[in-house]
C-alpha cells in the first residue's frame, strides 16, 4: 500500500526520478575518515568495516530530500508494475520502460541512503557494551533496522532522517539482544530495563558513587525489590568452554568439580578388576564362571563353594578343585603378564 500522501508525489517522481541522481552525484562515494572505534576481541574486521562505510559522506537535509522523493518515486512505479497489467500501466504512467526504470532508480538511491547512514549505526551499537552480543553483530541488528527507517521515511513531514531512524535502530538493537544474546530469551522490555539500569550503574560510578541497589532505585524511580529482580534476571548462562585467565588454556568447566565423578581410587580399582575379569574370560567356560562368582567380579557379592556347587550341578569339593586350578593357571607368567604390565 503507498503511504498517504504519497501518490501524488510518486506521480510527479516517476517523471522525476529517471531525470538524474542530483543527491547521488554530489554525496556518493566520496571517501571520508572512518571513524576510530574498534572492540577489543575484534579491531581488525571493525576496523575494515569502519573504513569501508567511511568512504560515503554524510548526506545534507537537501540531499536526504532528494534521495527520499527518488525512493517514493519508485516504490510508486513498483507498485503501479505490480499491482496492473500492461495496457493499464501504459495508460496510466506511460511507458513500461521508464517506470522500470524508476523502479531501478529507487533501489539505488535506498542503497545510497542506508550507506550514507551506516555510521548512525555504529554510534548507536556502541551504547549496547558487554550484552552478550558481539560489535558486529550489533551493527548487523541495527542495520536492519536502519532499512526499515529507510523504508518508512516520510520527508514531508520536516524532521530530519537522523531523528526517525535513531529509533528504528534503538529497537532494533535491543531486540535482536532480546533474541539472540542470551541462552534463555528475555521479552524486549526486560531488556529494555537492564538497558536503563546500566547507564544508571554507570553514571552513578562515573560520579564515584557505589552503585547500591539502594541507589539505583531512587535514580531509577523503581523500587529495590524491583532493581534487585532485574539484577537476578541480568545474570546469564556461561559456557563451560569460556577460556579465562590469560594462558588461554584454562576453561571455567575445568575448575568445577563434578559430584557424579568417580575418584581417581576408584577408577583405578575399576580399570583393574576390568583387567581381572578379562583375564577370567581366557579361562576354560566352567572355571571362569567359578572364579567369578567365588569373587563377586559381576556384582561384587562373593559366593561359598556350596552355593557354586548347587548352581552349577557339581558337588562343593569339586567345586573348590576347579577353583585351584583356574588360580593356578592365573599365576601362570603367560596368564598374568598383561595385569603385570598394567600393575607395573
Amino acid at each position: 500500500m503507498v503511504r498517504s500522501g504519497a501518490e501524488g508525489r510518486g506521480r510527479a517522481g516517476t517523471r522525476r526520478g529517471a531525470e538524474g541522481h542530483g543527491a547521488e552525484r554530489r554525496g556518493a562515494e566520496r571517501r571520508g575518515r572512518a571513524e576510530p572505534y574498534g572492540p577489543d576481541d575484534e579491531p581488525d574486521l571493525v576496523g575494515q568495516y569502519l573504513t569501508q562505510i567511511g568512504r560515503t559522506e554524510l548526506l545534507t537535509a537537501a540531499e536526504e530530500v532528494e534521495l527520499s522523493k527518488r525512493i517514493e518515486a519508485g516504490v510508486y512505479a513498483r507498485h503501479l508494475l505490480d499491482a496492473a497489467g500492461d495496457d493499464e500501466i501504459v495508460g496510466a504512467a506511460g511507458d513500461r520502460a521508464e517506470l522500470e526504470a524508476v523502479a531501478a532508480d529507487g533501489e539505488r538511491a535506498k542503497d545510497h541512503m542506508i550507506r550514507a547512514n551506516l555510521r548512525l549505526v555504529v554510534s548507536t551499537a556502541r551504547k549496547f557494551p558487554n550484552r552478550g552480543m558481539s560489535f558486529l553483530d550489533l551493527i548487523q541488528e541495527g542495520n536492519l533496522g536502519l532499512i526499515h527507517a529507510v523504508e518508512k521515511f516520510d520527508y514531508a513531514r520536516g524532521y530530519k532522517f537522523s531523528t526517525y531512524a535513531m529509533w528504528w535502530i534503538r529497537q532494533a538493537i535491543g531486540r535482536g539482544l532480546a533474541e539472540k544474546a542470551r541462552t534463555v530469551r528475555l521479552p524486549a522490555h526486560v531488556v529494555e530495563d537492564l538497558s536503563r539500569l546500566t547507564r544508571i550503574e554507570r553514571a552513578l560510578e562515573h560520579a564515584g558513587t557505589e552503585p547500591t541497589d539502594e541507589r539505583v532505585a531512587a535514580e531509577a524511580g523503581e523500587s529495590v525489590e524491583k532493581i534487585v529482580s532485574l539484577r537476578r534476571v541480568a545474570r546469564d548462562v556461561v559456557s563451560l568452554d569460556t577460556v579465562i585467565g590469560r594462558d588461554d588454556d584454562t576453561r571455567v568447566g575445568d575448575l568445577i568439580a563434578d559430584p557424579a565423578a568417580a575418584g581417581p581410587d576408584l577408577v583405578e580399582f575399576q580399570q583393574l578388576a576390568a583387567e581381572v575379569r578379562a583375564m577370567v574370560d581366557r579361562l576354560p567356560p566352567r572355571e571362569a564362571v567359578i572364579l567369578t562368582l567365588r569373587y563377586g567380579l559381576n556384582d561384587g557379592r562373593p559366593h561359598t563353594l556350596q552355593d557354586i556347587a548347587d548352581r552349577i550341578g557339581l558337588t562343593r569339593e569339586r567345586v573348590r578343585q576347579l577353583e585351584q586350578q583356574a588360580l593356578a593357571q592365573l599365576r601362570d607368567p603367560r596368564h598374568g603378564e598383561a595385569l603385570l604390565t598394567w600393575v607395573s
